[in-house]
């Protein structure tokens, strides 16, 4: 039998413990990957630092792409778009997994149904250990969703699609029509750039930009942005070239300032879509008021469905051309280093840090 290396993660600012594992037998429907590239995604750093908890031992890492190694036996070796799936083939796959149930696939919410598996924040069990990106290879269980990454797709770009993009793309779902409307987007991390530039493509009238940090205002602009607010540490009024004239707000920090800057800038009939707030913050202040005059909608989302993922994959392999998405991975680590990994993105907080599997880029 094949054997793979992971790195366990066993608690906050712990150094990873490498460990050996011979590869269990494809169970039906499952695929093994050979893991090629993964990038670390906020929610991996905030599970490093101790600012997300979750059960332990763990291989982190979800933001992933990998070749086709085998199939178990009763696969159609079809993706999710009806391609032929091949040995060597590259791919990315949902965060999810989980038996099909009518009730959430109506809703579009899949990402919540019942006896859910997350890649990258499972416990390693039994023979449930291939399931993060940092390690040799990732079994992909039965109804994982997985996509073909075309040739054109460089592989850094290519791993932030299955949690980033997708997720950004479930948020302009959520918004509805951008064209010709004014957006704010709150929080300049990877998420909200691609919002900026996803935007920018689906022809909003103007994108005005807000965060704490002049750096990645500049770089907004870079990716759409019309205007930037540096947002101030201390509370002060809304600025008026904000204020009531905003058509959507794009809420990707989590900040309850930002979240509350956001709120007070909308027009009448706006929207609000919350993504940033995954972990603890204080209690935000909303004027009910405020929200009932100005028939306010305010939309929360986690993770994404299985048409944002695929509205992701096709939205980076047209477009990482036209914006600054080659930028993204500021440093490169391999496998073995991923406690160094961890720490310089913590310290220098890139968009991304990337690490390659086997010694290769």
């Amino acid at each position: 039998m094949k054997s793979g290396k992971i790195l366990i993660f066993d608690g906050a600012r712990m150094p990873f413990r490498e460990a050996d594992y011979e590869l269990p037998r494809l169970k039906s429907g499952e695929i093994l990957i050979k893991n090629i590239y993964t990038t670390l995604c906020g929610s991996d750093l905030h599970t490093y630092c101790g600012k997300r908890i979750e059960k332990t031992p763990t291989v982190l890492g979800h933001e992933v792409v990998g070749k086709i190694v085998d199939f178990a036996l009763d696969h159609n070796h079809k993706d999710f778009n009806g391609e032929t799936l091949l040995i060597g083939d590259a791919v990315t796959w949902a965060v999810f997994a989980a038996t099909p149930q009518t009730e959430w696939l109506e809703k579009e919410m899949p990402q919540k149904s019942n006896d859910l598996f997350k890649y990258g924040h499972a416990k390693v069990e039994d023979e449930n250990i291939f399931h993060g990106g940092l390690g040799d290879y990732t079994i992909l269980k039965a109804h994982t969703v997985v996509l073909k990454i075309p040739a054109e797709l460089p592989i850094p770009i290519a791993s932030t699609v299955n949690c980033a993009v997708a997720t950004v793309a479930g948020a302009l779902r959520l918004a509805g029509s951008i064209s010709n409307k004014t957006v704010l987007i709150t929080g300049l991390g990877l998420l909200g750039n691609i919002a900026t530039a996803m935007c920018k493509i689906a022809g909003a009238k103007e994108i005005v930009t807000v965060d704490i940090n002049s750096d990645r205002l500049n770089q907004s602009k870079r990716f759409g942005a019309t205007k930037t607010y540096q947002i101030p540490l201390q509370t002060e009024e809304t600025p008026d070239f904000l204020l009531n004239n905003i058509d959507v707000v794009l809420e990707m920090s989590g900040a309850p300032e930002a979240t509350e800057l956001g709120l007070d800038c909308l027009k009448v009939g706006g929207i609000a879509v919350w993504i940033g707030a995954v972990f603890k913050t204080r209690k935000i202040q909303i004027d009910a008021e405020q929200i009932i005059r100005k028939l306010i909608t305010i939309k929360g989302l986690h993770n994404y469905n299985f048409e944002d993922l695929k509205q992701a994959l096709v939205f980076m392999t047209k477009h990482h051309g036209d914006f600054p998405f080659n930028e993204v991975v500021e440093k490169e680590f391999p496998l073995n280093e991923a406690t160094e990994a961890f720490e310089y993105a913590l310290n220098y907080k890139p968009l991304r840090v990337g690490i390659y599997i086997d010694e290769q880029k």
